[in-house]
């Protein structure tokens, strides 16, 4: 894969990653709608994040970065019935030892609901005790899709997570209304929700995985096999650096749960639209690069990992950072939209759109950390991650203490926000540093002179969107329009107005990165990656 594949690629994942995330805006709409930021909802947050945890360590995280590196190279090297043993015993292992950690959370939860008395940790315990089993479905989900990731497959991967949004958008829509006030009934319909999700999910990856020859060979004889353990090797510092990573998330939603009852649900709110951006681009570059990245440190060829990251990292940059600028400016009049109706009041909006405004400031640090991670897992580096990681988590936790203790009570939740965008860019700061020790330097000269480039766009960005949605906002009331009506015309015509802005800007003064991220976009008469 060429650099220019590798970004029609990613044009491909981003399509499907812009529907899931446009299914996502949906689904969030409506959980505003039926739960606001209220107990339940921020409920539902805290327990959601154990299974997320384990999908993370175990699915696309640790055991999905150990695991391409090593098919892509068993491929390469000893053929494709060799990688499909592979594929079948690794998926054997990740699904014995999830069920029984499903097994020993479901008793765990059920004791621990005899003796708990608080309402708020009875709510989670129970939700949790339902949501356990999408633990095993989702990362054997994450596992097929990076099989077919690493076939240079990427549409079926793409589309997964859509599945979930639609079968969401189901249960809030067709079930959550037949129980009538009983807020707890619904929110205990949508856990149930989430575990048929993840069977549909993995039902959608076996006839990709036909059509491509490379159905895993189940086996139960995991021993004496060399590359599973050099699987499980690469992925033990990963899952511990990735563990205590996401642990910390899950203590930053207690956190906010502590803090206050509306808290963690405006957390989640605004991280939802922060994955927007987020998704359409950057996760799916990260998702294409490590099996590039994979191929290229398993052809040790240092030149082309440098040069993939070069153009990476300037795209990634030329996507970001005027998205970033938007978001802060924008926050408060996208959550009124987006958010504003049924349960979720002007409070809410307040609160959510406070914590959006950090979070929009750290766009680009969470991007980046999504292109410099699979570089080193390609290298099968899986220590400097992790070392990285505890560092930051070290930072965030540090400065949570700090901002929840300092801050004013209204505020706090910005505060657990301001500490994960800062421990990220401590994160990302230390994984370049440390790539240019190990691979050399990607030209952080090009890069530099980039960014100076795409911050001049970018300022000019926030400008248009804060002057069109101002003048917008009072052409449309003068109107007499319908408020809903008001706030939709003149966000959207801001986002409008900013990207065409930018697009003028770009294509003078950002012509190659105009040039690689606009012509990855059009049409090709051959197929990608094949």
């Amino acid at each position: 894969m060429n650099d220019r594949t590798v970004i029609r690629s990613a044009a491909i994942v981003s399509k499907g990653t812009a529907l899931s995330r446009l299914l996502g805006f949906v689904r969030e709409m409506l959980m505003a709608y039926f739960f606001g930021t209220s107990f339940f909802q921020s409920a539902f947050t805290v327990a959601f994040t154990v299974p997320n945890l384990f999908r993370r360590l175990f699915g696309e995280g640790a055991l999905s970065a150990a695991f391409i590196p090593v098919l892509a190279e068993t491929m390469e090297k000893e053929g494709k019935e060799r990688a499909r043993e592979l594929a079948g015993r690794v998926i054997v292992f990740a699904g014995l030892v999830l069920t029984c950690v499903v097994i020993v959370g479901a008793i765990g939860t059920s004791i621990a609901l005899r003796y708990v008395d608080s309402a708020k940790w009875q709510l989670i315990l129970s939700l949790l005790r339902i949501m356990l089993p999408y633990t095993v479905l989702i990362c054997l989900v994450a596992l097929c899709m990076a099989i077919l990731n690493t076939l240079h497959h990427f549409a079926i991967p793409a589309l997964t997570p859509v599945l979930l949004n639609v079968v969401w958008i189901g249960v809030l829509v067709a079930v959550c209304p037949r129980f009538g006030d009983d807020t707890s009934a619904k929110i205990h319909a949508l856990a149930w929700g989430i575990v048929l999700g993840g069977v549909v999910q993995l039902a959608f990856q076996f006839p990709a995985l036909i059509r491509e020859g490379f159905l895993p060979k189940i086996s139960f004889s995991l021993r004496g096999d060399a590359r599973l353990k050099r699987v499980l090797v690469l992925m033990a510092p990963a899952a511990l650096g990735m563990g205590v990573f996401q642990v910390n998330t899950m203590i930053d939603h207690v956190l906010a749960f502590v803090v206050s009852d509306w808290a963690a649900a405006a957390l989640r709110f605004s991280e939802r639209l922060i994955y927007l951006p987020m998704g359409i681009f950057a996760t799916a570059l990260g998702t294409v690069l490590l099996p590039v990245f994979a191929r290229q440190a398993a052809q040790s060829n240092s030149d082309e990992m440098r040069t993939t990251l070069n153009m990476s990292l300037r795209n990634l940059l030329f996507v970001t950072l005027p998205a970033s600028v938007g978001m802060v400016v924008l926050a408060r009049p996208i959550v009124q939209l987006v958010f504003e109706r049924g349960m979720f009041n002007a409070d809410s909006t307040l609160q959510t759109s406070r914590a959006l405004m950090v979070y929009g400031s750290g766009l680009v640090v969470f991007s980046l950390h999504k292109v410099f991670v699979p570089a080193f897992y390609a290298l099968k580096d899986t220590v400097t991650p992790v070392r990285t990681s505890l560092i930051a988590v070290a930072v965030n936790l540090t400065l949570n203490i700090a901002f929840i203790l300092t801050w004013p009570y209204e505020f706090k939740h910005a505060g657990i926000a301001l500490a994960t965008v800062v421990s990220s860019f401590v994160n990302c700061t230390m994984l370049a540093i440390l790539f240019h020790r190990r691979v050399g330097s990607p030209g952080w000269g090009t890069v530099l002179r980039s960014l100076v480039r795409i911050a001049g766009g970018s300022v000019l960005v926030g400008i248009a969107a804060r002057l069109a949605h101002g003048g917008l906002l009072a052409a449309t009331e003068s109107m007499g329009a319908a408020t809903r009506l008001c706030r939709g015309v003149s966000v959207v015509g801001a986002i409008a107005v900013a990207v065409a802005v930018y697009a003028c800007y770009a294509a003078i003064m950002c012509r190659a990165e105009w040039r690689e991220v606009v012509g990855s976009l059009r049409r090709k008469k051959h197929t990608v990656g094949s």
